[in-house]
Formats: structure tokens, sequence, C-alpha cells
């Protein structure tokens, strides 16, 4: 793969790199974004629950027949995955959902259909972030 005194090498022989742990987040966040848990998840693809969790936290790799069977099982293009595509850059600013707390907060705003009242909340998390962060730098 390397030729003399260039490029590194791009992959490991063996494991998983940052690429398949991204991979796994997207698939978590589109997994959670359509309600599914992992055990349903697990039963459509035909693997245990244990497998979809392994994909997930990018322990485990997801190959490309696998990859499409996600994405049409969470109703994406497969490109939903991967840098460039619109949707997927959406994804990432939501990958902060890893805990129940975060998609709860996420489900009840979108269910408030008052844009004012919507923007009022934004304008009170905001003011108690920044408040947050300036005891930080108090203490």
């Amino acid at each position: 793969m390397t030729k003399k005194g260039s490029k590194q090498k791009i992959t490991k022989a063996r494991g998983v790199g940052r690429a398949d742990i991204e991979l796994g987040k997207k698939i978590k966040v589109r997994r959670v974004e359509q309600g599914l848990t992992q055990e349903q998840l697990g039963d459509d693809l035909g693997v245990s629950f244990q497998q979809v969790q392994k994909y997930e936290k990018g322990v485990n790799r997801v190959s490309s027949s696998r990859l499409q069977q996600i994405a049409i099982l969470l109703d994406v293009p497969i490109t939903f995955f991967y840098d460039g595509d619109k949707k997927t850059r959406e994804v990432e600013s939501l990958l902060f959902l890893d805990s129940n707390f975060s998609l709860r907060l996420l489900r009840a705003y979108s269910k408030i259909e008052d844009q004012a009242v919507q923007r009022h909340l934004v304008t009170l998390m905001e003011s108690v972030a920044k408040i947050g962060e300036e005891e930080k730098k108090v203490d």
C-alpha cells in the first residue's frame, strides 16, 4: 500500500478506526430518530442487539452490504453515512443525542408549534449555558 518514503498507510491491517466510530454514531442517531431499539434493528438485520451495539460503538466494522441494509431499514440513502451529504451534516449536529435526556428535550421542543415560544426557549437555554460557563471561569 505504501511506496518507499511516500504517504503513510491509510488504514490498519486489523481493527477499527475513527471512521468506523463515526459511522456507528450516525447509525445510532438515525436509529433513535426512527424510534427503533437495538433489538428491533438487529431483528430486521438478522443479527443480535449486541452486534448492533458493536456497530454503533465502532467496535465492529460494518460491511458495505450490511450498511446498505441498514440504510434501507433506517430510510436514508447510503450517502447519509458519509461526509459531504447535506443530511449527514445536519445529523452531526445531533450527535449529542447519546443521552436519553437530550433526546427527550429535543422531542419536547419539536412538539412546540409556536415559533415565538421556541425562540424564547432557545434564548433561555443560551442564557443558562452562558451563566454556567461564567461560573466555571470564577471557580
